[in-house]
């Protein structure tokens, strides 16, 4: 017997389906349109991908942004949370306030694709020289979105409403600031806090990711939870330093370390509610000491959590500094603990889904299907999801003919993206904004 929630929600998910199927867009045009500017995503994304930049420091990337849409003659906004650019296009026929977003941002690590446009980009991360790589994708998330804002305006007298192109920095962190202390003037919490959801007033957003061990051309979606929360974690340990032989004279902060890595996993197996979601609480990051015969005094380890449900995620932020207080009052060391919100879990809105399934399937050719499973990376698209009805979908990156499994992952040096993708990635923005008037007007 279904629980009464998921019956009625059932029923409403296929109603807006079905409103969304009977008030088709006018949309024929997209596809042959989406293969002539082809050539272009790929030249603009092979140029980005080529001279990557850290978040918070996109400004080459953000003038390119900036320059392309006024080519298209779309209003422009620049220096919105730093570096980000915003574009704004009224559309021929009355309709509501869409927002389509895509981050622009790279990873501080070397790129070993061979690609003949491959990274040689050397910058400052967290005050250190490092090498820098696209290696999320993000390149291609700010050309697909280009491609879709060009085609929008060439067709704009059949959009209806207003659409708004968001071009975010800083969605893996600041290259510049501790993101512990500073998360929120960054990425997308910045965005937000200067107003980008307010003028005009965005009432939906759309967005996508690509990523590897997904055939190229294809789409996932999923209403609901769709990619995991995630929060940093950075434990001190204060102790007493001793020869390692009189290890009763000192407060031995790595022995300390041990029991506070194990008892953390206890806020997973017995503190979660595990029928709701998962939880994962991982150390990825020791440092301490500097000879093998010494206790160290002072111990820092740096961490993830990620969760599927954010209640699951209000426990385990909840109740770990008093855990890991008590291990270290056991051990006889101070401890300092420290979180960094990083993104809720990824709500895509149930109803908006379930409705826009119809766009996306015209957008990928009948290959779009739904994710089975609540992705484990996570996303600031997030805080968008908290704020409005939002929708983000996951695009496929590798060719269809190699093994799914076998795949460089996203932040892999290896990583790379079929670019016949890019078809489908810009599709998907324009069958939104074509798709989601007929289905607001139903609502």
């Amino acid at each position: 017997m279904k629980p009464l929630y998921a019956t009625v929600m059932g029923a409403l998910l296929g109603a807006a389906s079905l409103q969304a199927s009977a008030t088709k867009p006018d949309d024929a045009w997209v596809k042959d349109a989406a293969l002539k500017v082809q050539d272009e995503v790929v030249r603009i994304r092979r140029q980005i991908h080529q001279h990557p930049e850290l978040g918070n420091q996109e400004f080459e990337t953000a003038k390119r942004v900036a320059s392309q849409l006024r080519q298209y003659g779309i209003e422009v906004r620049t220096g919105i949370a730093r570096t980000g650019v915003v574009g704004v296009l009224k559309g021929g026929k009355p309709g509501p306030v869409m927002g389509l977003r895509a981050d622009m941002d790279a990873l501080p690590m070397p790129e070993q694709t061979g690609l003949p446009f491959a990274s040689k980009a050397v910058a400052l991360y967290q005050g250190k020289e490092s090498p820098v790589m696209h290696a999320c994708g993000h390149d291609t998330h700010t050309a697909m979105l280009l491609g879709a804002a060009r085609l929008l305006a060439e067709h704009r007298e059949q959009v209806a409403g207003t659409v708004v192109f968001v071009f975010q920095p800083a969605e893996e962190g600041g290259a510049d600031i501790d993101n512990f202390t500073q998360g929120a003037e960054i990425g997308a919490r910045k965005m937000i806090a200067e107003g980008v959801l307010n003028d005009p007033k965005i009432e939906v957003m759309f967005g996508l990711h690509v990523v590897a061990g997904i055939p190229a051309g294809e789409l996932r979606y999923r209403p609901g939870a769709t990619m995991n929360s995630a929060d940093g974690l950075r434990i001190t340990l204060h102790g007493t330093q001793a020869h390692g032989s009189m290890p009763w004279k000192s407060n031995d902060p790595i022995v300390a370390s041990a029991q506070v890595i194990n008892g953390m996993q206890t806020l997973v197996s017995r503190r979660a509610d595990l029928t709701q979601g998962m939880a994962a609480v991982s150390v990825g990051s020791i440092h301490a000491g500097t000879a093998p015969n010494i206790i160290p005094q002072d111990l820092e380890m740096l961490g993830t959590i990620r969760t599927s449900n954010n209640d699951i995620r209000k426990t385990v932020l909840g109740d770990l500094p008093g855990l890991v207080e008590h291990i270290a009052q056991a051990n006889g060391v101070k401890p300092k603990v420290e979180m960094s919100e990083y993104a809720p879990v990824l709500m895509n809105d149930p109803a908006l889904t379930q409705g826009m399934a119809p766009a996306l399937q015209r957008a990928a050719d009948g290959k779009a299907s739904l994710l089975d499973f609540t992705y484990s990376a996570s996303e600031d698209f997030a805080h968008y999801a908290s704020r409005v009805p939002s929708l983000f979908v996951l695009l496929g990156a590798t060719p269809p003919g190699q093994d799914m499994a076998k795949a460089p992952v996203n932040h892999s040096p290896f990583f790379t993206v079929d670019e016949s993708t890019f078809s489908t990635g810009v599709r998907a923005h324009v069958e939104f904004v074509l798709g989601y008037p007929a289905l607001a007007q139903a609502r």
